[in-house]
Order: C-alpha cells, then sequence, then structure tokens
C-alpha cells in the first residue's frame, strides 16, 4: 500500500457536460467561485477551472468571465488555481489561451495530442434540454476533432510555461500521450517532476479499467522514471473505484463535477461532497491529503504570490 501525502484536484466546471444533466453544476461566477471555495475548504489542494457564460451556461473562453472568479478564490483560498488550456473542442488555441495568458496561474492543464472526443452518446438518453446549444454541442463532438497538435502543444509550452512559469498538468488520454509527453522531455522544453494526469473513459480516449490504469503507469514509469507524479481522472461512473485504486499506486485524485456528476449512486450536490467522499476514501487507506503548501513543493511550482489575478 501507498504512503505519504495524496493531491486532490477538484474540476469545479468544465464543457464536458451541460447545465440541464445536473441542476447542482455551478455556472455563473458567483457559483464557481462559492463551489471553489468549498471544495478547497474540504481539502482540495488544486482546483481546476473552466468557465461559462453566465447567461446561458455555454462554455466560454471570454477572460472577463475567469476575472470575476479567480481573485475571489485567491482570496478566500490558499488553494493552487489551475486553468484550462482544453476548454472545448470548438474554440481556437487563441480563445483557449486568452484568459491563461491574462491570469499567469500556478499551473494549467495541458492537452497531450490531437483526438477524437466523443460525448455524443450522452444523446442517446432523453432529457430535458435547458438551452438549445446543449444538444448542437453533444452532437458536434461527433464530427470535430479535438485538435492539439505538436505546434499547439508547443506554443502553450512556450507562452505560458516558459513566458509566465506557468507548471503544467499534462491529460493524457491515451498511452501515444505519454510518449509525446517524453519527446517534449528529451527537447528540454519540460522538466521534472511532472505531473500526469490519467485521462480515462473518454470515448476516443483510453478506457476507463483497472488493466487500463496498470498500463498506463507501466509506461510513465518506463518514459519517466522517479521524475514524474501521476494523478488519476476516470470519467462517469468509473470515477471513485479507480482513483482509489489510483492512491493504493501511490498516485493523487482528481474529482468535481467536470468528470462525474454522481456522488455514489446518487446526483452529487457540490464537488465539496466529492472531495469529502475521496478525502474519507484515502484516510481509509492510511493516506494524508495534501496542503495546497505541500502540493507546491511536490511539484515545484511557482506560488500563489507570483500570479496576475
Amino acid at each position: 500500500m501507498a504512503s505519504g501525502k495524496v493531491i486532490i484536484t477538484c474540476a469545479i466546471t468544465g464543457s464536458v457536460h451541460t447545465p440541464s444533466m445536473s441542476p447542482h453544476l455551478p455556472v455563473t461566477p458567483d457559483q464557481i467561485a462559492a463551489e471553489a471555495i468549498a471544495a478547497a475548504e474540504a481539502g482540495a489542494s488544486i482546483l481546476h477551472l473552466h468557465a461559462r457564460d453566465p447567461q446561458d451556461g455555454r462554455p466560454t473562453a471570454d477572460p472577463a468571465v475567469f476575472t470575476q472568479f479567480l481573485p475571489r478564490i485567491k482570496q478566500a483560498t490558499d488553494a493552487v488555481v489551475n486553468i484550462t488550456t482544453g476548454g472545448s473542442s470548438l474554440m481556437s488555441l487563441d480563445e483557449r489561451l486568452a484568459a491563461p495568458l491574462k491570469a499567469e496561474p500556478e499551473m494549467c492543464s495541458l492537452n497531450m495530442g490531437s483526438m477524437n472526443f466523443g460525448l455524443f452518446p450522452m444523446l442517446d438518453k432523453p432529457r430535458d434540454w435547458q438551452h438549445e446549444w446543449e444538444p448542437k454541442l453533444l452532437e458536434a463532438t461527433r464530427h470535430t476533432i479535438f485538435k492539439n497538435t505538436f505546434a499547439d502543444m508547443e506554443t502553450i509550452l512556450d507562452k505560458l510555461g516558459k513566458g509566465c512559469g506557468t507548471r503544467f498538468e499534462f491529460e493524457c488520454y491515451d498511452v501515444g500521450h505519454l510518449y509525446s509527453l517524453a519527446h517534449f522531455r528529451d527537447r528540454g522544453l519540460v522538466q521534472g517532476p511532472l505531473f500526469i494526469q490519467f485521462v480515462l473513459g473518454i470515448l476516443g480516449g483510453i478506457g476507463a479499467d483497472p488493466e487500463n490504469l496498470l498500463h498506463m503507469k507501466r509506461i510513465a514509469d518506463k518514459l519517466f522514471g522517479g521524475d514524474y507524479k501521476f494523478s488519476v481522472l476516470a470519467a462517469g461512473r468509473q470515477q471513485m473505484h479507480l482513483i482509489s485504486m489510483a492512491a493504493a499506486m501511490g498516485g493523487n485524485v482528481r474529482v468535481g463535477l467536470e468528470d462525474s456528476l454522481y456522488d455514489g449512486r446518487a446526483l452529487a450536490k457540490s464537488n465539496a461532497d466529492q472531495v469529502k467522499r475521496v478525502r474519507a476514501i484515502l484516510e481509509g487507506l492510511s493516506l494524508e491529503v495534501a496542503t495546497p503548501a505541500e502540493a507546491r513543493q511536490m511539484l515545484s511550482l511557482k506560488g500563489g504570490d507570483r500570479v496576475a489575478f
């Protein structure tokens, strides 16, 4: 069994799910700030943040929306702020980078390859849509590719990593993404300790099952040795049992309403509920939750006093 401190990342809201799928998903800046602060108080070391148009809940990359909640989160908690560079597969790279470049956060997510990102199976279940854009966004994932070319990744590493001192949550949806990350390491464009998020369960990426988690860990060990830390994100109902397995293997965990709307068999009423549940699991495994200060030390982050919000 693993020992040591475990980083809990909480993904507060995102472009993966749509508002009508849960009444508890935060949409407005006020809601996102409140959910993030509560998740940090529950034990989240890192807060992974997207933004939504407060009028209709549509995913947005507008820096003006981010700036309505980022300073409030910083003032109320010491948690590490991690801003998406993924946004949505329908956004351009310039749109996706606008808010991170303005905020200069300690961390950003970085998707490690272009891929099919299939959310359209969610349309198979009848739903009462609140906005007409919701089913259209899901259907669009049948026809579009989530574009993250090598040039795109180089741009993000240069502008945010080199230019802003931001470090990354490298989101790896398949084994090939680990080799792409090793390529950047070999070129000197990234340095350890690398923080790698194994993303399991997205249609178009690797499936959410224990064998795949073990395989991702084996390949990461082969490529990066002791110069990385891993975390696990399992989409949907696979979330809790796979992140529990990850923690027992010596890894870190990610929860939040971006990745799963459920707490057990019921809809999660808040992000904090998921943080509390995984914290109880970790403590049951005799593991300790890392504080934000400990997470900063473990990941060699620049510190919350060196951001631009």
